[in-house]
């Protein structure tokens, strides 16, 4: 049996890749890097710190800090280590930025 070339070209097409994608993993999210990721496409800022929270589910999550360049005030993200997903965002003063 022939494999017909045009069989082929969608498996071509699909196994090229255009552009680097982040492949999220199968479980929960497990670094402080993958957290601040999380918190900067959420916010559009810049995640300066990172800590492991207790939270709703065995996997817990992550408390996020991140600071907004061109605001006076910031945010901190509560991640779903379970989800991979924002589970609360709360304004604060910037983090990063002295204070006299």
């Amino acid at each position: 049996m022939r494999i017909l070339p045009f069989l082929l070209l969608p498996v071509l097409v699909l196994s090229a890749g255009t552009g680097q994608r982040h492949k999220r993993g199968g479980g929960p999210v497990s670094t402080s890097k993958e957290a601040k990721r999380i918190a900067e496409q959420e916010t559009g800022g810049r995640a300066v710190s990172a800590n492991r929270v207790p939270l709703n589910g065995a996997s817990g999550g992550w408390e996020v800090d991140v600071h907004m360049p061109k605001d006076s005030r910031g945010w901190r993200c509560i991640i779903d280590a379970d989800t991979h997903s924002v589970y609360t965002k709360t304004r604060i003063d910037n983090p990063g930025t002295k204070h006299r």
